[in-house]
């Protein structure tokens, strides 16, 4: 993700040795560490998905809730060890490097796979743009009505549009994007990862108060009682609380992207492993909390969203604070998700064209006290387009739960499972038929079974919603 002319220089570069300024591939030596990784996958991780946690532990209920939610995590932390050991072909000290996702589905499977993959992952990166759109105009709408609720003491509905909201975040995007690579994006993630520590720790301190209010935990073991809900809506629920908890686990799509920052020694492969199991720990203490106590509050009623689905009035700055640090923790989280995206199709497009200078010429701006501004305007075009394009989807189906369902189940088991599986199997040569062989194929298909159950329940959540809805007339 660095300028044309160096990329192409790189690629053809012997993968061996480096010196101070260039790493073994030719290119501008990489400075990230544990701590940096760790910041980009908390970013992307501990995103919206966050906050619908408390709704799927409703649908679970006190037995099956957490234990999913655990299980997720071992999943994801294992999957993502067998992904970190493909960022490099052959030995994973010296071995050529491989950029993206898809270069490390390349190296490993070929043929018609990468074409699959990458349609799976980039769909996935376009609808995360979707989702986040969503989940920011939804926070920035919960910031007015809290205060319009304190201001009235709760006489006035507060009823208002989510499209201005929506359009006012896809303009900040348009800046954000014009930044030209992921690993100047760190400290946007950095601020990322404190706004979701700070909005994850309102959503646990208001579940807290909200348990010692009511003198009592709510919910039951089996989650939301059928009277309150059908035995067939229970089903679908249950399923969709497996696409919403999948979601909120996923970054395996960008795990190479975060390892291409990393510096060696040690070899890229340990410090992801490091950073993976910093990251996924912290997130999964942070989900059992946030899930959990938000259903010990409002048990069957836990909502969709726990801090906009106004089960919490009061304290309405608290609540303000929250949803604040949720809108500036999304356009990190939109950012880092979109880099990946923004970066493939600009590679194509230099390859196709190599001697245009619409896509390939960079002009200097000069910026008081920073390094010049490099403006190119194919990128400033497509990137802006890019934006336009999903904030207008997101105003179209402003369903956040349903789609936050969708995408976790749609992007979980090729991406977080099966793919991380093959490319495993074909680098250490694993045979077939042998027990660590079956072990994992037996593994990759259950979680395909969990991911289908998963897609149906969030695909019944958005035919339901979609019958009493009227296009750009999303008033909440």
């Amino acid at each position: 993700m660095v300028q044309n002319q160096q990329e192409a220089f790189a690629v053809d570069m012997p993968q061996t040795g480096g010196s101070k300024c260039f790493d073994d591939d030719g290119r501008i030596k990489r400075t990230g560490s544990v701590w940096t990784a760790s910041a980009h996958i908390i970013t992307a991780v501990i995103g919206s998905g966050v906050l619908s946690l408390a709704w799927a532990t409703a649908q679970l209920g006190w037995l099956a809730g957490p234990v999913v939610m655990l299980l997720f995590s071992i999943v994801t932390y294992f999957t993502s060890t067998l992904l970190a050991a493909c960022y490099r072909s052959g030995d994973p000290i010296s071995g050529k490097r491989n950029y993206t996702y898809m270069d490390a589905v390349r190296s490993n499977l070929g043929g018609v796979k990468v074409k699959l993959c990458g349609i799976v992952q980039y769909l996935n990166l376009f609808g995360v743009a979707i989702g986040y759109t969503i989940a920011s105009a939804i926070s920035m709408m919960a910031i007015k009505r809290s205060n319009c609720f304190h201001k009235s003491g709760g006489k006035d509905p507060c009823h208002m549009n989510s499209n201005p909201y929506m359009i006012a975040f896809g303009l900040v995007q348009i800046i954000f994007s014009q930044i030209p690579d992921f690993d100047q994006l760190w400290w946007l993630s950095i601020l990322a990862a404190v706004m979701s520590f700070t909005y994850s720790s309102a959503g646990l301190a208001l579940g807290i108060a909200q348990v010692v209010a009511n003198g009592k935990v709510k919910g039951s073991l089996t989650g939301i009682s059928i009277g309150a809900v059908t035995e067939t809506q229970k089903i679908w629920r249950s399923f969709q609380a497996l696409g919403d908890i999948a979601f909120a686990y996923s970054y395996s799509i960008i795990l190479i992207e975060i390892q291409d920052t990393v510096k060696s020694p040690p070899s890229e492969e340990k410090t992801m492993k490091k950073a993976t199991l910093v990251s996924v720990g912290v997130t999964t203490m942070f989900y059992m909390l946030c899930g959990c106590m938000g259903y010990a509050a409002f048990g069957d009623m836990s909502p969709g969203n726990l801090l906009t689905g106004f089960g919490f009035y009061n304290p309405y700055w608290l609540l303000d604070i929250a949803n604040a640090a949720i809108v500036v923790h999304l356009v990190g989280a939109y950012q880092v998700y979109c880099q990946p995206l923004f970066a493939f199709i600009e590679r194509q497009a230099s390859t196709r064209f190599p001697d245009s200078d619409f896509i390939a010429k960079e002009i200097k701006i000069p910026v008081p006290g920073f390094k010049p501004f490099r403006l190119n305007f194919f990128r400033l075009i497509w990137r802006t387009v890019f934006v336009i394009i999903t904030t207008l989807i997101s105003m179209l189906l402003p369903f956040f739960n349903d789609v936050v369902g969708l995408l976790g189940a749609l992007g979980f088991w090729p991406l977080t499972v099966y793919f991380p599986v093959e490319m495993y199997i074909e680098q250490k040569k694993i045979p077939r038929w042998s027990t660590q062989w079956v072990c994992l194929q037996v593994f990759s298909s259950a979680c395909l079974v969990v991911s289908i159950a998963a897609a149906a329940g969030s695909i019944a959540g958005v035919v339901l919603d979609l019958k009493s809805y009227k296009p750009f007339q999303s008033n909440y």
